[in-house]
């Protein structure tokens, strides 16, 4: 559908100048941004989108993983308005409270996947995961332990874009020109076998060498100066890398080892896409503290929650003896509009039994994308979990060759699917595109979303061909 009213395509064009004249976009080339100018969505429903000219997108994305019961649900929309009519805003400083922000941290406590205590609202992924690295350093100050301050994160994982957290997350792209990581910060390598492990090498090897690479960094450095490890039980952005067998297992006995906390970012997995209700329990993962958003609210409104262990809770309570009052905290930490959403969004999930549906839909998913796309001479992996998934393109398979970065093979794939209709995303670190549809999404949406997408491939086939 396009519009063909003149009054509303010139509106459209006004509107797309405006944003070029006057907004600065997140993870968007300024040169080009000032060129092309925007995508100026103005509508959705359920999995589709509609932009200022009338076109329809499905977005196989669900926004940026998040949108996970879909666009325009109205049952959210009336929470919202009831909520913003009985109580639209108070703070949470100086022991005040409201009441859905305490009821929220009592059912995020009480369906944890691990044994957790306590609950710290903020706002996003990033913040929360900033105030996760901030509470592990009290953690340590208040034992006694001021040299034990580094983080280990992993190449490829994606923990957010404040200063701290950008550094956390080990994509290039998020450190050049800002002068990070801070230098705390330490990379171990990503468990992707199709580039880190050598041919021939078995999944068990595989593992065994990803844990001994871990333990020599932290021997390297100083058992006593590591505080904690930081990884998502599938790394999203950094290309959907599904870690082997048995990799978490070996990780958190060498954690153990070294008294080293560990921190699940559960930011994109967590509420139900890998088709459990947290990437924690698909992987066996024991952390002691948990970092979720995106899918607690679905992004009706934005909301963070870092949820820690009774062992760090009882830490942090001994503090207030030494340091006073807990000197860190948002504005909007418990927001009350976004515990509201939060509580339905859930109540939504579990109703209509979504995590199910996200694993029969993620099950289908996945063999749509590997009927479309194995095989083909451009594709070097499909991989995925439940309803989040990848195809990986490569120059060559014999031998295993990469694309130059410059020929942005990734990057033309979306652009030619985002024409034919449907919103895929390119990932920074690879010739890698994702789908994580909503969870509402139905088998003939999921058809069209992966029949689009080969039908993109094989244009930009056509295009390296010619050139």
């Amino acid at each position: 559908m396009v519009i063909e009213n003149k009054a509303s395509l010139a509106r459209s064009e006004e509107l797309d100048d405006l944003d070029v004249k006057y907004a600065f976009h997140p993870f968007t080339s300024a040169q080009e941004h000032s060129l092309a100018g925007p995508l100026m969505i103005v509508r959705g429903r359920g999995c589709e989108l509609f932009d200022s000219r009338g076109n329809r997108f499905l977005d196989a994305m669900a926004g940026l993983w998040c949108v996970n019961i879909g666009y325009g649900n109205e049952e959210m929309a009336r929470t919202l308005q009831e909520q913003c009519l009985r109580l639209s805003y108070y703070h949470s400083f100086s022991s005040m409270a409201n009441d859905v922000s305490t009821m929220l941290a009592q059912r995020l406590i009480e369906t944890a996947p691990v044994p957790m205590s306590k609950v710290f609202f903020g706002n996003s992924g990033s913040d929360a995961n900033d105030t996760q690295i901030k509470l592990v350093w009290y953690y340590n100050n208040v034992l006694g332990r001021p040299e034990k301050k580094k983080i280990i994160s992993r190449q490829r994982g994606y923990h957010g874009v404040t200063a701290l957290t950008a550094g956390l997350t080990g994509l290039d792209n998020l450190h050049e020109g800002f002068d990070l990581p801070l230098p705390m910060i330490r990379f171990t390598r990503a468990p992707h076998a199709l580039w880190e492990a050598t041919p021939g090498m078995s999944e068990a090897e595989f593992v065994a060498m990803l844990a001994s690479d871990l333990e020599d960094l932290i021997l390297a450095e100083g058992p006593d100066t590591v505080a904690a490890f930081i990884a998502e039980p599938i790394q999203a952005a950094g290309g959907v890398i599904i870690p082997p067998a048995g990799y978490f297992a070996a990780v958190q006995e060498i954690l153990r080892r070294y008294d080293i906390l560990m921190i699940a970012d559960e930011v994109v997995c967590g509420f139900g896409r890998l088709g459990e209700a947290f990437g924690t329990s698909v992987f066996g993962i024991e952390p002691d503290m948990i970092t979720v958003a995106k899918g607690i609210t679905s992004a009706y409104v934005p909301l963070s929650a870092c949820m820690i262990s009774e062992k760090v809770w009882q830490v942090i309570e001994h503090g207030s003896s030494l340091y006073g009052v807990f000197g860190h905290g948002y504005t909007y930490s418990a927001h009350p509009l976004g515990a509201a959403a939060a509580l339905t969004n859930l109540d939504i999930i579990e109703r209509e039994k979504l995590v199910g549906r996200a694993k029969d839909r993620g099950d289908y998913l996945q063999g749509l994308l590997h009927q479309a796309f194995d095989g083909h001479p451009l594709v070097g992996e499909v991989r995925g979990q439940g309803l989040i998934g990848a195809v990986e393109f490569v120059q060559s398979k014999n031998p295993l060759t990469r694309f130059d970065p410059a020929s942005k093979v990734g990057v033309r794939v979306t652009r030619a699917s985002r024409d034919l209709g449907v919103i895929t995303r390119a990932l920074p670190a690879s010739d890698t595109i994702a789908f994580s549809p909503p969870f509402i999404v139905t088998e003939s949406e999921l058809d069209e979303m992966v029949d689009t997408t080969r039908k993109a491939l094989d244009t930009v086939a056509r295009e390296l061909a010619a050139h």
